[in-house]
């Protein structure tokens, strides 16, 4: 009897190829797109696309009927709303700079998913990123790198537990895009030549403060003031919502010389300004902690950590707190580490463990 196994199909040739790896191993292939959509966004969803809009129905549609395999739409508009959306919005009222994809990965693409699929008797649930996983002597399941460090996307899946990498299936993991796209070709898939979409899915036009404003409902602070470290008064900002951590670009100051956000002061709604220099630091520290690789961290380890998606990473000594949250000492200062991203830790080219951005003092 056959394994059974769901795809999550956005619609783009990565998800598209890994139903059609799947088919070609053997296993009874399902293909699932998730309606994450909320109502009031159903136009806009349509004209935009994006990675579970409208448009990837129709193209996941299309694919699922060229390799014969049943295909479905579900629900999930719920679960995205609350772990996501909601997430996403009072994040950025903290004054933190979250990562969605990466809640969506942990929480609606496995958690959500993964439970409607054991329901329906699959086995397995897969989907077309670009990652490996491993069972280590130690009898852990672990991400490992993809084979393209171009496209590897371990770093948004460091939240999978045990029991989700276990029930977990990438097979685009194993080859480049370049090889993916050739697959794509001689299998005849529809999708084989569609662009890699690139912007958050509920912000199709990247304005991420004019979502925030619509969302928060009334409970933002408006603008505030721009100082330096000491307090003294540079300016007035458009709001915390729209500032980052080592953002240069649109801050509107003549200070005759280049100036960064260091810090973003959520109780007093001011934003920092500083040098350069200000922004870079050999420690950070992170909660929310997952471990992947080990169960826990008895003792401190050398490891390579990455503070942002597309951060090449720095070796650092990594330890664990009394309190719980992860310590990592880099070895050369990194930059504009930020509150509210992932850091992820790496043991050679498996992830150890990661968590959330907390500061950067113990």
């Amino acid at each position: 009897m056959k394994e059974r196994v769901v795809v999550g199909m956005s619609g783009g040739v990565d998800s598209s190829v890994a139903a059609y790896l799947l088919r070609e191993q053997g296993y009874e292939v399902i293909g699932v797109t998730m309606q994450i959509w909320q109502d009031e966004d159903n136009q806009q969803s349509a004209r935009n696309g994006g990675c579970c809009g409208l448009s990837a129905v129709e193209d996941a549609r299309r694919v699922a009927q060229k390799l014969e395999i049943p295909y479905y739409v579900m629900n999930f508009k719920e679960e995205f709303r609350r772990c996501v959306i909601d997430y996403f919005v009072e994040e950025y009222l903290r004054g933190r700079t979250p990562n969605p994809c990466i809640a969506c990965n942990r929480y609606v693409k496995w958690e959500a998913l993964l439970h409607r699929s054991l329901e329906i008797g699959a086995d397995y649930i897969a989907t077309g990123h670009y990652a490996r996983i491993g069972m280590l002597p130690n009898g852990r399941y672990a991400l490992c790198n993809s084979v393209t460090a171009a496209k590897d996307q371990t770093y948004a899946l460091y939240a999978l537990t045990q029991e989700q990498l276990s029930r977990t299936l990438l097979p685009v993991g194993s080859h480049t895009k370049e090889e993916i796209r050739d697959i794509a070709k001689q299998a005849g898939l529809p999708v084989a030549h569609k662009p890699d979409s690139q912007e958050i899915c509920f912000v199709p036009d990247n304005d991420y403060a004019a979502f925030i404003e619509r969302e928060a409902k009334g409970r933002l602070k408006g603008e505030g003031r721009f100082v330096d470290a000491e307090g003294r008064y540079l300016g007035t900002h458009k709001g915390i919502i729209h500032y980052t951590i080592g953002q240069r670009r649109g801050l509107e100051l003549a200070l005759g010389e280049r100036v960064f956000v260091t810090e973003i002061r959520p109780e007093t709604n001011e934003v920092v300004i500083g040098k350069n220099e200000d922004i870079f630091t050999d420690t950070v520290v992170c909660d929310r902690v997952n471990y992947m690789a080990v169960k826990d961290l008895e003792r401190p380890v050398r490891v390579w950590g990455k503070i942002r998606y597309n951060h090449s990473g720095e070796r650092c000594l990594l330890e664990k707190l009394p309190d719980g949250r992860l310590l990592a000492t880099f070895e050369r200062p990194v930059r504009a580490a930020t509150a509210g991203q992932a850091a992820v830790f790496y043991d050679g080219e498996y992830v150890l463990a990661g968590g959330t951005i907390s500061g950067t003092k113990a």
